[in-house]
């Protein structure tokens, strides 16, 4: 057998492939190859530097439990999220490019603190009582031709006054729920206005963030999550309009958009009927759903 050269080994490892059967496997692997490879003869990387990324990606995985995503904060750190939410909203844009209709609400990142399994509740419910100042979300969920989406499983979540999520703190459930739109779309709920906080920085990840000099702050967001049938699903946020960074999210998920103003108002009668004694913030939005094929 030859000896193999620097500039030989992608393709050796490529060419090992031969009998894969999965065409789509074999396309994806075979340019995470050859990327993988230009990447170590482009910096010219050293065994100690191999050795200290693969240190760092086992310290991530370690760093991972059933609530603490590490690699999900990696991938959304790193842009690589939202690249692939940017990636998937392309393909449905280039397919309803023939289509009527209004164009759909953009999609933005997960997260790594979405918990399923979150109680399901009455519209109009209130979520955020005593974790920070009360807000009404409310709004229509339609799809791209105006028609209502009734019986929409909506799921929120988001972190508290001071910016942690219940996971982060180890308490059960709280700020988080499942509510069902009526049968004109209609969505409302009552939690708090989420403010700007850190992803969590004692991890590898947040090692990384302090070494490429940047921060850890999100936005202050409302996390929503719309699943109904005959439509694909979307998983996106709502940001604070006069939120901190969002000129500079740690994730890169603010879409212009999704930016929301959160009007004040006074103790009185909200919207909703409810009356409040102290004040109390609205955001109103309507979502767009796209049909599935």
């Amino acid at each position: 057998m030859a000896q193999l050269e620097a500039s030989d080994f992608a393709q050796a490892v490529v060419d090992r492939m031969g009998e894969c059967r999965d065409a789509r496997f074999k396309q994806v692997m075979t340019a995470l190859v050859k990327h993988a490879h230009a990447f170590m003869r482009e910096v010219d990387l050293t065994p100690d530097e191999w050795m200290a990324g693969i240190q760092f990606l086992t310290a991530t995985g370690q760093k991972c439990d059933g609530k603490r995503q590490e690699f999900i904060l990696l991938s959304d750190t790193l842009g690589l999220s939202m690249l692939v939410v940017a990636l998937e909203q392309a393909r449905g844009a280039r397919a309803l490019a023939d289509q009527p209709g209004e164009k759909p609400t953009e999609a933005t990142v997960q997260g790594p603190f979405f918990w399923p399994g979150a109680p399901r509740l009455e519209l109009g419910a209130d979520i955020g009582e005593g974790f920070g100042e009360p807000t009404l979300y409310h709004g229509r969920v339609t799809d791209t031709f105006g028609k209502p989406v009734g019986n929409c499983a909506l799921d929120v979540w988001s972190g508290d006054e001071g910016g942690l999520y219940d996971m982060q703190k180890g308490d059960s459930m709280n700020l988080r729920a499942q509510f069902r739109t009526d049968a004109d779309g209609n969505y409302r709920f009552w939690s708090i206005k989420p403010t700007f906080y850190p992803v969590p920085g004692d991890g590898p990840v947040g090692t990384m963030l302090e070494k490429m000099g940047r921060h850890l702050n999100r936005p202050g967001h409302m996390h929503m999550m719309f699943n109904a049938p005959g439509h694909e699903r979307l998983v996106t946020h709502l940001f604070v309009k006069d939120s901190p960074y969002l000129d500079s999210d740690a994730v890169f998920g603010v879409r212009n958009s999704l930016i929301v103003d959160f009007p004040k108002h006074a103790p009185g009668t909200a919207p909703d009927g409810r009356s409040m004694s102290r004040a109390y913030y609205t955001a109103k939005y309507d979502f767009r759903l796209v049909p599935s094929a």
